[in-house]
């Protein structure tokens, strides 16, 4: 069976795991805070704070931000259910938008249109790594009729002056738009480094800060790490300095940060993230030779003029094919030990969300995306040889079902 997507384990990362449980250090140390710099110099945002999960990173931040009941929050309806949960979290209302048509990615036109005086942030999701409009996104929070709907309610949305843009780049790490790379291209960024996810810690995620000169980024960093942390005044690292054993506990806080053994894993997979994405550049490039000539193929827009995919995921759709029709092309895929994926189901089909009132009806590019999309290995490890039984393995499973 090919699978889907594993991790990337080989002696290196054993190694250096290794040297994190031989130094003593297993929980939050020294290879944390190397890791929390060095993604901060490859995306080139201000500061970075290394924690346990995406959903973990952007609750918190929104948390600190000050997000909370009687507050909206705009995102995409095709999206993970831990775009919208983090929002549910904290007491705001989630208000879901239609995605593009030539790509998945939320409309900013549709944003345009739900903003209310109650907007405080909005949640750009890129979908497989491919960026959103962040220009037009930035352009419409700052514009003067959106401006003129703003309400702050507290000192950060005051310093802000507009609405927020917290991007969701749980699928970005490695993309670029205008020349910037994702970490740098929202006012806030949360990265996830899940086991599937193109650089992994196993689990794992960041609040990546980006915040404009009103605001002191580094001061937010250690206040993060006060919150991830219990709201304890020093870590576990600063306690160890000798008669450094006093604490204080400055607010009721969260459990959620990273361990060294975590970032041990992360820094092996962002020294060699280059070949990584080379590797996967290939794979896409060997889908969309075949793809391409088939009348039957949507490829995935992944590139244009100013943007570049981190070519997380192949969103390959079948024209024409119906939900049941698109669930059978897989059912035939795996049967030839392929296994294949569907990414997402939106929002409004699950049962919670549906119960929330959200109605399918109303986001019809959602659904004609998600109804015909399958998902196609892609990882460093995955051979030319196992590409071609991917390819045959759909042509196969479309021609019997489609025919």
């Amino acid at each position: 069976m090919i699978p889907f997507s594993p991790p990337r384990i080989d002696q290196r990362v054993i190694d250096e795991v290794t040297d994190a449980l031989k130094s003593g250090w297993i929980t939050t140390g020294p290879k944390t805070k190397l890791f929390e710099k060095k993604l901060s110099e490859y995306c080139g945002n201000k500061s970075t704070a290394a924690l346990n999960s995406w959903a973990n990173a952007m609750e918190l931040f929104l948390r600190w931000y000050g997000i909370g009941e009687g507050d909206e929050v705009i995102l995409p309806a095709y999206t993970y259910c831990a775009s919208i949960n983090v929002i549910i979290h904290t007491g705001a209302r989630p208000v879901l938008v239609d995605i593009n048509e030539d790509d998945f990615n939320m409309s900013v036109e549709a944003v345009k249109k739900v903003i209310t005086s109650r907007t405080k942030a909005i949640m750009p999701v890129d979908i497989g790594g491919f960026p959103c409009d962040y220009d037009g996104l930035f352009e419409l929070v700052r514009s003067q009729e959106i401006r003129n709907k703003f309400t702050a309610k507290n000192e950060n949305e005051k310093k802000l002056g507009r609405i927020l843009i917290a991007s969701d780049a749980a699928h970005s790490f490695g993309a670029t738009y205008k020349g910037k790379v994702s970490g740098s291209l929202g006012d806030v960024t949360c990265f996830s480094f899940h086991a599937v996810k193109n650089l992994t810690t196993a689990e794992g995620g960041t609040v990546s800060l980006n915040l404009p000169g009103t605001f002191d980024n580094e001061a937010i960093y250690k206040e993060l790490c006060i919150k991830s942390l219990h709201g304890q005044s020093k870590d576990a690292l600063a306690k160890t300095q000798k008669g450094n054993w006093r604490y204080d506990v400055l607010e009721p806080g969260f459990k959620c940060n990273m361990t060294d053994l975590q970032a041990a894993i992360g820094l092996v997979e962002l020294d060699r993230y280059s070949e990584n994405l080379d590797r996967r550049k290939l794979i896409f490039a060997q889908y969309d030779a075949v793809f391409n000539k088939e009348d039957w193929a949507i490829c995935p827009k992944y590139k244009d003029e100013t943007r570049e995919s981190s070519y997380h995921l192949y969103l390959l759709r079948i024209k024409g094919a119906t939900e049941p029709q698109r669930d059978a092309i897989m059912h035939e895929i795996f049967e030839q030990d392929v296994s294949v994926n569907c990414h997402f189901q939106p929002l409004p089909i699950l049962t919670a969300y549906k119960n929330l009132g959200y109605k399918m009806a109303d986001y019809p590019q959602t659904w004609n995306s998600y109804s015909n999309e399958i998902t196609l290995p892609v990882y460093y490890n995955l051979t030319d040889e196992q590409v071609n039984t991917i390819i045959q393995a759909v042509r196969v499973a479309v021609q019997k079902v489609m025919s």
